[in-house]
């Protein structure tokens, strides 16, 4: 039994750093720029908005290839013939990353790996990454398909919303129509997205100025989703003031969250929330 390996995209939004700590691979998702495409991770979320401003126009993102699949195993057998791989994906039904990853595994005929949906996004995927390769540093000992099962029970108890700043990039995503984003910048509206099997649903409104939403949100999603003190991720998108995440961070010690740890938006998730963005994951008890 070799080594146990986690494969993740990186619109889970880990950073370099942390994946090396955890010895994680990341496969890259893609952000295209109009006939420019770049690697996800690669370049400074800020370009969304700068291109935007320039044209008017969203980059549009793209989920990891089967190629990409493909290389970023092939890179860790030759590092490691016998590692195993267990791969947690990026949610299914929000991008083609897990179809792309079947296909390189059939393809080419893969051995001695597993596959889960996550069926979360950024900073939740972000968590079911962080804690299961906590699960595996405490148990060496496990098999892939305990891992696999840890795993997938890890992604059950993982709860995420966000809320934008502003609804100009899901208007140009089409997520939005021109009419309900011009009423929400005029009334100061919010809309609260929550990661519901998978998919990316707008649950609530909130109004005002994000600071004082921020402050409100993280002690009422807690609460409601009866989340864990143990450890908290904020989520932020480049544009969020430090007022913000400081009364943010503030609302979370004041409930007795022993850990903080704030995630920064990389350019899949930062296309679609735009900036300024914030958001609470948490794991429910």
């Amino acid at each position: 039994m070799g080594k146990i390996v986690i494969l993740a995209e990186t619109g889970s939004d880990i950073t370099k750093d942390v994946a090396k700590e955890y010895g994680i691979k990341l496969v890259p998702m893609h952000v295209s720029f109009g006939d420019e495409t770049k690697d996800d991770g690669t370049f400074p979320a800020e370009e969304i908005y700068g291109y935007y401003e320039r044209t008017g126009e969203l980059p549009r993102t793209s989920g990891s290839s089967p190629e990409d699949f493909s290389k970023a195993i092939r890179e860790l057998r030759e590092e490691d013939p016998d590692c195993e791989i267990l791969y947690l994906a990026y949610s299914a039904v929000t991008t083609c990353s897990y179809q792309s990853a079947q296909i390189a595994i059939d393809t080419d005929e893969i051995e001695n790996i597993a596959c889960v949906d996550t069926k979360q996004v950024s900073a939740g995927q972000y968590m079911a990454v962080i804690e299961t390769a906590k699960a595996l540093e405490a148990h060496p000992e496990w098999t892939l398909k305990e891992a696999k099962e840890e795993a997938i029970k890890i992604c059950e108890s993982i709860k995420m919303c966000f809320i934008p700043d502003t609804l100009k990039f899901l208007r140009a995503g089409g997520r939005v129509s021109n009419g309900a984003a011009i009423a929400g910048e005029l009334l100061k509206l919010h809309p609260q997205i929550e990661i519901l099997d998978g998919f990316l649903q707008a649950t609530k409104k909130h109004r005002g100025k994000m600071k004082k939403i921020a402050a409100k949100i993280v002690p009422e999603y807690i609460k409601e989703q009866k989340l864990k003190s143990e450890e908290v991720c904020l989520i932020w998108s480049p544009g969020m003031d430090g007022e913000t995440k400081e009364a943010a961070e503030n609302a979370a010690r004041e409930l007795g969250i022993k850990k903080v740890t704030w995630v920064r938006t990389g350019g899949v998730i930062t296309c679609h929330g735009g900036p300024g963005a914030f958001g609470v994951v948490g794991i429910c008890g």
